[in-house]
């Protein structure tokens, strides 16, 4: 509640600022919108522009990257921590490949699966698996030596040894990561939809941005940023807090706030 009564603050002190600039007429209104302005365009987005078909449209590519980069992520690092000739390679690939931006791939991506959805998910499949990689990586070698002893001393198998000692015991560096994992997502999501557009029927979040934009139209622009903004705030002080308290608060693993 401590948190949540914070970002509270934080969000009506910043809207007082922004209608304070908006009133003051510092900025033009094509550049700065009132707070009015910008709620009018989300509800007109919502109404007429099919902005609920773009949240639906984004959420599902990203979710289907997500899952593919955390399955991906999860089934490598595992296998990185069992073998040590496959963790050398592995890691020579994180290196080489987690500082390239899924932007730049696009090119690629585009030649090798055309401009429809595949594309999009191969990039958000980029920008997760190695940010996930190398948390769950990290978060394995810190296991404790006696924690894995025990296991074997119990006569786990390698499977078992792994979803039974090492997940649990690297959880908070796992949760990080998947939060690195889910921003980075939205970013290479949001900038594949708004360089090469709609895919089917409709586009996405970045789609309908790109359209703002192209018509001028800085309410509606705007409204698209804070409909990301609290599917981000959703996502982080919903589904994460709820995961972090269910487990690594409740177990005692980090300190309570």
């Amino acid at each position: 509640m401590k948190r949540g009564l914070n970002i509270f603050l934080v969000i009506i002190v910043l809207i007082f600022l922004w209608q304070i600039c908006y009133w003051s007429g510092i900025f033009p209104q094509i550049m700065f919108p009132s707070i009015g302005d910008i709620g009018q365009a989300l509800i007109k987005g919502i109404k007429q522009d099919d902005l609920l078909a773009s949240i639906i449209f984004s959420l599902r590519l990203i979710g289907t990257g997500l899952v593919i980069g955390i399955f991906l992520g999860f089934m490598f690092s595992a296998l990185a921590i069992l073998s040590k000739h496959f963790c050398m390679v592995y890691e020579a690939i994180i290196i080489l490949f987690d500082p390239l931006p899924g932007v730049a791939l696009l090119p690629l991506a585009i030649l090798w699966f055309g401009t429809g959805e595949m594309t999009t998910v191969f990039i958000i499949v980029h920008s997760v698996l190695w940010p996930i990689s190398r948390s769950v990586i990290d978060g394995f070698r810190s296991t404790p030596a006696i924690y894995i002893e025990y296991g074997l001393n119990m006569g786990l198998s390698k499977a078992r040894l792994i979803t039974d000692i090492y997940i649990p015991a690297s959880l908070p560096s796992i949760i990080s990561g998947l939060k690195v994992g889910w921003a980075r997502a939205w970013r290479a999501l949001i900038s594949a939809e708004m360089i090469f557009g709609v895919s089917g029927a409709v586009g996405g979040l970045g789609w309908f941005i790109y359209i703002k934009r192209y018509q001028m139209d800085t309410a509606g622009t705007f409204a698209a940023l804070v409909v990301i903004m609290v599917i981000g705030l959703i996502v982080e002080h919903v589904l994460f807090a709820s995961l972090e308290k269910s487990t690594i608060r409740k177990w005692g693993m980090i300190q309570h706030e």
